[in-house]
């Protein structure tokens, strides 16, 4: 745990570990009804998300949550402009704490939905969980992957393992997905 916070990832990748195809975009081909309802119902049950500014989550519960959005745009911590739900937050300019605090949320679990800049940077600060869905049957050359390639090298569990997670069962979410719970070793 960060604190009294629990940090948890959630990414649904493609079977050779992409995120979006090679325009930085998650193709419809990611799209599954299984892991809609697996990352919506997680989703309900935690404290705060946390991405980048081109991840999105769209379920019924979307516009309540409260949420952290990185960017460079700012020097610290800023409301956002559209949604009072919401704050911008550059990393630099404020710790992780202090964004939460801003966000008026001082323990529970902070769920983590991307993009890559945003699940490198907390492969750093270190994950509790990591919920790996993948879509078995979707490539995507050249694509964007799960974490930053420069610094981190491998598949997405290669990545996991390395920052001292350990993974449980593979468990089958309907015909084409596939979810490996990781969880930091006790």
């Amino acid at each position: 745990m960060t604190g009294p916070y629990r940090i948890e990832g959630y990414v649904i990748a493609s079977a050779d570990g992409m995120i979006a195809d090679a325009n930085g975009v998650m193709p419809p081909s990611l799209e599954h009804d299984a892991d809609k309802r697996y990352f919506e119902v997680a989703l309900d049950h935690v404290e705060a998300v946390v991405h980048g500014r081109h991840s999105q989550e769209f379920q019924p519960n979307t516009l309540r949550r409260r949420r952290l959005i990185l960017t460079r745009a700012i020097e610290a911590l800023a409301r956002h402009p559209n949604n009072a739900h919401a704050l911008l937050w550059n990393p630099e300019g404020a710790p992780f704490e202090e964004a939460c605090a801003a966000l008026e949320v001082s323990a529970g679990t902070i769920a983590v939905i991307g993009g890559p800049i945003v699940y490198t940077m907390f492969l750093k600060i270190g994950y509790d969980a990591f919920h790996l869905c993948r879509a078995v049957n979707v490539l995507l050359p050249r694509g964007l992957p799960v974490f930053v390639r420069d610094l981190f090298f491998g598949e997405p569990e290669t990545c996991l393992e390395a920052a001292g997670l350990q993974p449980g069962d593979t468990l089958w979410l309907g015909d084409e997905v596939t979810l490996t719970d990781w969880a930091r070793a006790s």
